[in-house]
């Protein structure tokens, strides 16, 4: 890949994903693998005016290790650095750069029941930092590729070509393999901002979900709901793009309101270990069951972490002809699959979703309905005959998608 592009695909990320502003400081979270990308999007950051970059470097085999040979109360422990450093950042309000490379299937094999243990108790150590940031900071997720990530998604190419098509693909999807990815995206930005004014201006009151896969689902959304996507803003006024890439317009819908069946449709990519061909059934609002070919007992524990974690916290339209779905490729990673089709995501929900929640404490947030849980898991459910149907509060019904693609 051209190191020009990849100036620019860096570029992008810093000017567009976090949009860093002078005396900004920047961590940035991504792979040992990846030192002269992240050293390009340090650079990019300081040109933006940022006035210091850090890295927390990871090495996912190390994490195996640390997951099999440490013990549930070490894994448990928040240590007194890693507290400072979220003290830091709850003070500072500082930019975060999450760059995924990972291998899908790196941490198979490793005991599930324990980690699911020792995040919940790690948890309520972390949500007190974790709410004092949100929405007050801007925050941008996107990816590289890794050779093993590469290579299960390009099993018939050899390491070094496996990684090359993986840039590809990623530059494509991403919007970032034309001559001025920023103005793309603002274009982008541009079209989904108008999706949302519209779907906002409609008033409604239910979604209705249906396909040929047997997906037979009903949520209700919050009164005071609104539809967002592509370019977010923190309580200050700065924009920002939190996925890139990112199709998506979302919401999230009234916690505990769901009623049916929905069928996922790409295999759910989670902890390092794959869950797939499963199916999610919801009553009275919350998961009263799953079943999956593939890492059921993972699903199962997923769904069960906290309260909220069996329930919805956001629903996301995306037309099954989009350029992730169009470009063929699994990428056994949901920043990606979630981004080919619609999804759901059980689990936290977004305030910036109410009206006028800039007005709202966490705590009010939750009482007008947005989902509170430690985790926030997407799976996918697009088809190519996905019907939506909107209801609105005057019983209304309007064709929002036919056929897995926006029916206006």
């Amino acid at each position: 890949m051209r190191t020009s592009q990849l100036k620019k695909y860096a570029k992008l990320l810093a000017r567009m994903g976090l949009n860093v502003k002078k005396g900004q400081t920047v961590f940035i979270q991504a792979g040992l693998d990846q030192p002269a990308f992240v050293t390009m999007v340090a650079e990019e950051c300081y040109k933006a005016g940022a006035k210091a970059v850090y890295v927390d470097w990871s090495h996912q085999p190390l994490g195996k290790i640390n997951a099999v040979y440490r013990s549930l109360e070490t894994l448990s422990e928040l240590p007194p650095w890693e507290k400072a450093k979220w003290e830091y950042k709850a003070k500072d309000f500082s930019c975060r750069l999450f760059i995924e490379s990972e291998d899908p299937d790196g941490m198979a094999g490793v005991d599930q029941e324990k980690m699911s243990k020792a995040r919940r108790a790690q948890y309520p150590q972390l949500k007190p930092y974790r709410d004092a940031i949100e929405n007050r900071h801007q925050w941008c997720i996107a990816a590289v590729p890794g050779e093993a990530w590469a290579k299960k998604v390009f099993p018939e190419l050899s390491p070094k070509k496996a990684v090359e098509k993986m840039w590809e693909v990623i530059l494509y999807t991403s919007r970032a393999d034309g001559k001025n990815p920023v103005k793309d995206w603002k274009e982008h930005n541009a079209d989904l901002a108008a999706r949302c004014a519209y779907l906002n201006s409609l008033g409604l009151k239910y979604l209705e979900y249906k396909s040929a896969n047997g997906t037979d689902f009903r949520v209700e959304l919050n009164e005071d709901g609104i539809f967002c996507g592509g370019e977010e803003k923190t309580l200050k006024g700065r924009a920002f793009n939190p996925n890139i890439p990112s199709e998506e317009v979302f919401t999230s819908p009234k916690a505990g309101a769901a009623e049916g069946i929905v069928y996922a449709t790409k295999p759910l990519s989670y902890q390092g270990q794959l869950i797939e061909n499963f199916s999610v059934r919801f009553s009275g609002g919350k998961v009263t069951e799953v079943k999956a070919e593939t890492g059921e007992d993972l699903l199962r524990q997923m769904v069960s972490m906290d309260e909220g974690a069996g329930m919805l916290g956001e629903c996301a339209l995306i037309p099954y002809d989009s350029p992730i779905n169009n470009s063929g490729v699994l990428f056994y990673n949901t920043l990606f699959d979630e981004n080919a089709s619609c999804h759901l995501a059980l689990g936290h929900g977004f305030n910036e979703c109410l009206r006028g929640y800039e007005n709202y404490t966490n705590e009010e947030c939750k009482a007008h309905g947005i989902n509170d849980s430690m985790i926030h898991v997407d799976f996918m459910i697009g088809s190519a005959d996905l019907s939506i149907v909107g209801i609105t509060k005057n019983g209304d019904r309007i064709q929002i998608f036919k056929d897995g693609n926006w029916a206006f």
